[in-house]
């Protein structure tokens, strides 16, 4: 199955890279809720979370965890948010993304802009926490 997120992957799309294993990777979402809204993502594609083996599904989320912490030393907030959507890309991911109140969760509200400088520089910050 060929979704957007197989074309990051492959490097046939370029991405704002925070991690990456042989399993899975972290990058910068390019339509954020806030600065440093971060996708994790398996490098197996799967359209549904729920349909991952336990195993993996433990693992994407320890994964998250240590993606999260970095991000949180970065990007000042109160928490790291995490959310499991699943409707617009049919490639299982998970939302990481800095809260400082309920509503920074809500994804149906306006999307922030950042340019290339800016994310650029959050990225460097939350590598720099890994």
């Amino acid at each position: 199955m060929s979704t957007l997120f197989s074309k990051i992957i492959s490097g046939e799309i370029p991405c704002y890279k925070i991690h990456e294993t042989e399993n899975f990777l972290a990058f910068l979402d390019v339509n954020p809720l806030a600065e440093g809204h971060t996708l994790i993502i398996p490098k197996h594609p799967l359209d549904y979370i729920f349909d991952m083996p336990d195993a993996q599904l433990g693992e994407i989320h320890i994964y998250s965890k240590k993606i999260a912490i970095a991000l949180k030393k970065a990007i000042p907030c109160v928490k790291i948010g995490i959310a499991v959507i699943g409707l617009e890309v049919p490639h299982a991911h998970i939302h990481l993304v800095p809260m400082n109140k309920v509503g920074d969760l809500n994804f149906t509200t306006e999307r922030k802009k950042f340019n290339t400088e800016e994310y650029q520089t959050t990225l460097n910050g939350i590598k720099a926490n890994l």
